[in-house]
């Protein structure tokens, strides 16, 4: 994992805290406060930080409210802390 991997983990991280328990936030959002110029091209890298969250056992990953693997989910995702539902 480089940098901006790290970057991005922590960004999804930071989001969350700042948010309702129940709140989710979109991939591009971290990847938009890591890189507000070059956010498009670090997409692949912000979804593979949500994975590495869910696989940390820290986040879970949605897809219209349904847990989901962001590795095998096509289409806008989005990013909430764990809750012990769905998975």
């Amino acid at each position: 994992m480089d940098g901006v991997d790290a970057r991005l983990e922590r960004a999804i991280e930071v989001l969350l805290d700042q948010r309702r328990p129940e709140a989710t936030v979109c991939p591009s959002e971290a990847a938009r406060a890591v890189d507000p110029e070059g956010w498009r091209e670090l997409m692949p890298a912000a979804r593979a930080a949500a994975g590495r969250l869910v696989a940390a056992g820290t986040a879970e990953v949605t897809q219209g409210g349904v847990v989901v693997d962001v590795a095998t989910a096509r289409g806008p995702v989005r990013v909430r802390r764990r809750t012990g539902r769905g998975s």
